[in-house]
This record gives structure tokens, sequence and C-alpha cells, in this order.
């Protein structure tokens, strides 16, 4: 566990190419999609909670808060980055990790490195990256931030991610890819869209295995 950092997946988007409902229950190996990330983030983070939409009682099995956006629409990553920002405050945590729902491989270690890579640096985001891919639904988030990301959702209208990373004190982290037995690599941060994506991360699931 690393003290002082909070942990958020995000899960609130509408899955519409999944063909709807919730991806984050989709089964993989036995196991919802959401079960592999709790698995993999709770370890590392102080206190766990969960961005969704809609009705909190089908995530009862995990036995996490349940936060909503709170920017109305469905603005995508950075409104449940804000939520779990202003869910974090609470916890008494001065930062906040994201991990998607439907990334089920991500490197256990993910949390430990975010944070080494900005030891002295309280204010900065550390963003993770593989073989120069940024992945930025997977960082380490500054709570101070959440006002000037309030600001840009509500006042500037900007939803992109990367484009409120680009606008404050960042550091890539990089990431190396997972190796299968075959000697093929896989990005770490693989994630289901499809229910092809998910047939992958089966046929991954069993490699890894």
């Amino acid at each position: 566990m690393n003290e002082g950092i909070a942990g958020i997946i995000l899960a609130g988007g509408l899955s519409r190419r999944m063909g709807g409902g919730d991806k984050a229950l989709a089964s993989l190996a036995g196991v919802p999609l959401l079960g592999h990330v709790v698995r993999r983030l709770e370890p590392q983070v102080e206190a766990l909670a969960l961005n969704a939409n809609g009705e909190p009682a089908r995530f009862a099995a995990f036995a996490l808060p349940v936060v909503a956006d709170t920017v109305p629409g469905f603005a995508g990553p950075l409104a449940g980055l804000l939520a779990g920002m202003e869910w974090a405050v609470a916890t008494g945590c001065p930062r906040l990790a994201t991990a998607a729902a439907d990334t089920p491989f991500f490197p256990r270690d993910l949390v430990a490195r975010l944070a080494g890579a900005t030891a002295g640096r309280p204010g900065t985001i550390a963003v993770a990256c593989c073989d120069g891919r940024r992945h930025p639904t997977f960082a380490l988030w500054p709570l101070a931030l959440a006002a000037p990301l309030r600001h840009t959702l509500i006042e500037e209208g900007n939803r992109r991610v990367v484009s409120f990373i680009d606008a404050h004190d960042h550091v890539d982290v990089d990431f190396p890819p997972i190796r299968l037995g075959d000697g093929a690599a896989v990005d770490p941060f693989f994630n289901v869209n499809t229910p092809q994506d998910l047939a992958e991360a089966e046929r991954l699931s069993r490699s890894l295995a």
C-alpha cells in the first residue's frame, strides 16, 4: 500500500462499443473485468472507490464506495477524475491514482512507480506509458488540481484528458510490455472496448496463467 494515495477506478462510460450495459461486469476468466482491476489496484492504495453512474447497487458485491460524476452529460474520464478527487478529500490523501475498469492486466507496481517518478514534486502529474504510447487514465494526480479541472470541464468545455495533462506539470513513466511464453509482447494497459477485445483478453489471460 502507498500511504497518502487514494485510488479511483473509472467505470463511468456508456460502453457503446460493447453494445451498452456495464462493460466492467463482463466476465473474463470467470471474474468480472472490474474484479481483476480491484484485485490489482486495491493493494496499491490507501483507500479505493469506484466511479460509476446509474444505480450503485449493481456494484454492491465489490464493497466499494460508488462515486457518480458531478458534471452532467457523461463527460468522460475527466469527469470521473474530478468526482474521484472530490471524494478523495475526505480520505486525507493528497494524491489520487486512477485506473480504467476495462484494463485487467495493468502493473501491480503501477502506483509505486508513478509515486517514485514524482518524489519531491507533489504538484506533478505522473502518467503511465508503454513503448511511447501514453495511457492517460492510468496516472497519479495531485488533489490540488481539482479546481483547475472543474474549470476545464465546465468553463472551457474541454473533456480531453491529454489536454489537461499537457497544461500542467507532468512526467511520463514508462512501463515495459508483458512478455508471453511465446515471446510476444503485450501492452500491460491493453483495454477491452469491443467483444473482440474481450475474446483477446481471454486468450491473454490463459497465456499469462
